[in-house]
């Protein structure tokens, strides 16, 4: 990447919506409209518009709430389409353009103790309905590494061979989502692809930023759950959709995440160190954590094109230059599945 460090949000979303010759090579492969469900999130946003910087000419159509209307003037002056939708309303749901290409990121994950219901309406009832009314399309939806067992940390991280076992409501609900499609795409021949994501990086968010702020602010950082995966944003949002031309039937899901199993500990001192401050750690690494082996997923994408220690120095220069933070801490030192 040609960015030594990001300056500012401008800089950090073009990066991160930076298409490369590869995505726009399989997206001609599948032409026509791209509908993204639940575009306001925290990855949305750069995959509508990476999307659209890889084809230009192709409709990108992001649809949500849009609790935030700065977020979707953005995305309109980035030539994406913005529609407003309550998804859980099944009329709304059925008056949304007909696409062929369809990114599933609707979701609830924080909140979810609390507020079961809710949480399994968003994460099983609604992808039931999106498999129903965009069953003749390619849908590519987001999972989470959350459904898999914690693992012993030498162990490489868990395949998509082992029997998931969630726990916790919100990691349940969404092995129920990959039930869901999974069935669409057995009995109706729905062509999905399945996303099992663990964690994606923005310099405003996400574990690496949730530890180099612990540590600038002199807090504790957690070393219960001692270790966790990462991957770029933008690569994973690259791999969401180059995963559109391999949908099918079978319904493959692949782990998404980046190669290293990386130490909180290991972590806090490396960030420790470029801001000159001893970092506090609290507790005591378990042996086992939620951990996701990406071998299949670099396989079929080739490897991340961010490494590691280039998004902790864009992590580092980020906090310590007072970068806006989403506000939005990943809890990735929680254990027993309760967001």
């Amino acid at each position: 990447m040609p960015h030594p460090t990001i300056a500012d949000e401008a800089a950090l979303e073009e990066v991160l919506s930076r298409p490369d010759p590869v995505l726009a090579a399989d997206l001609a492969s599948v032409p026509g409209d791209i509908l993204v469900l639940g575009a306001a999130g925290k990855m949305g946003p750069t995959l509508c518009r990476q999307a659209k910087r890889a084809d230009p000419a192709r409709r990108v159509i992001a649809v949500a709430r849009w609790s935030e209307p700065a977020l979707r003037a953005r995305m309109e002056s980035w030539g994406i389409e913005c529609l407003a939708a309550d998804l859980l309303d099944r009329a709304v749901l059925a008056a949304l353009p007909d696409a062929p290409n369809v990114v599933f990121m609707a979701a609830m994950k924080f909140g979810a103790t609390g507020n079961e219901p809710l949480t399994w309406a968003m994460n099983v009832l609604l992808p039931a309905m999106v498999a129903e009314r965009y069953a003749a399309s390619r849908i590519v939806f987001f999972s989470t590494g959350n459904v898999q067992r914690l693992v012993p940390v030498i162990s490489g991280g868990a395949t998509e061979d082992m029997a998931p076992a969630p726990i916790g409501d919100y990691a349940a609900s969404c092995l129920g989502r990959e039930r869901v499609f999974q069935h669409a795409a057995a009995t109706r021949a729905t062509a999905c692809f399945g996303i099992r994501l663990n964690y994606a990086i923005d310099l405003r968010y996400g574990v690496l930023h949730d530890v180099a702020t612990k540590v600038l602010a002199g807090t504790p950082v957690p070393l219960a759950m001692g270790h966790a995966n990462v991957i770029w944003q933008g690569d994973a949002n690259a791999w969401t959709l180059r995963a559109l031309p391999r949908a099918d039937a079978s319904c493959p899901i692949l782990n998404v995440t980046g190669p290293e199993t990386v130490s909180i500990r290991w972590a806090a001192q490396q960030f420790g160190a470029r801001f000159g401050k001893a970092p506090v750690l609290e507790g005591e690494e378990a042996p086992d954590a939620l951990l996701s082996n990406a071998g299949r997923a670099f396989a079929t994408f080739g490897y991340p094109t961010v490494a590691l220690t280039t998004m902790m120095d864009w992590v580092a220069d980020w906090v310590q230059s007072g970068g806006r933070s989403l506000g939005k801490a990943t809890k990735f030192e929680v254990r027993d599945g309760k967001f």
